[in-house]
């Protein structure tokens, strides 16, 4: 993967769903999302038991969510990831993202047989602040 690649999935998108976003602020998923609320994106929460992050009403799961989804951004735990990967693949979202620290082989497999694009262990927020020149490499959150 290299950065026409990632700047041609983040220019693609609008709609990106954040799996695991917590209503926390110290939390990298709530700063992750955040970030990209600022960057232009329509982001959509998705965690069990939390009605809202940041001001957004937030799903359950990816299956709740109203309307399409270009992008799942992953803040869970590899073993869930199959799960979620099947969940993306339902929903017809074009790309499974695992943020930084996460891989999942199973769930890579699961996401690319379908057809989606499949990033894993890293933070989309940097990788966008490098695309876009803002100073990527930042830690992620």
């Amino acid at each position: 993967m290299d950065d026409p690649f990632f700047n041609r999935i983040l220019t693609d998108a609008s709609v990106i769903a954040v799996v695991g976003a917590s209503p926390n602020p110290q939390r990298p998923s709530y700063q992750v999302a955040s970030y990209l609320v600022e960057q232009g994106y329509t982001v959509v929460p998705v965690r069990p038991k939390v009605s809202e992050v940041m001001g957004l009403a937030c799903y359950g799961s990816l299956a709740e969510v109203p309307g399409r989804v270009d992008i799942v951004d992953v803040f869970r735990r590899p073993e869930a990831c199959p799960g979620i990967a099947r969940e993306a693949v339902a929903k017809g979202a074009r790309v499974l993202w695992l943020q930084q620290g996460i891989v999942s082989d199973e769930a890579a497999r699961i996401a690319a047989g379908a057809g989606l694009e499949v990033v894993m262990d890293r933070c989309i927020k940097t990788v966008h602040q490098r695309i876009a020149g803002a100073g990527g490499g930042q830690p992620c959150g």
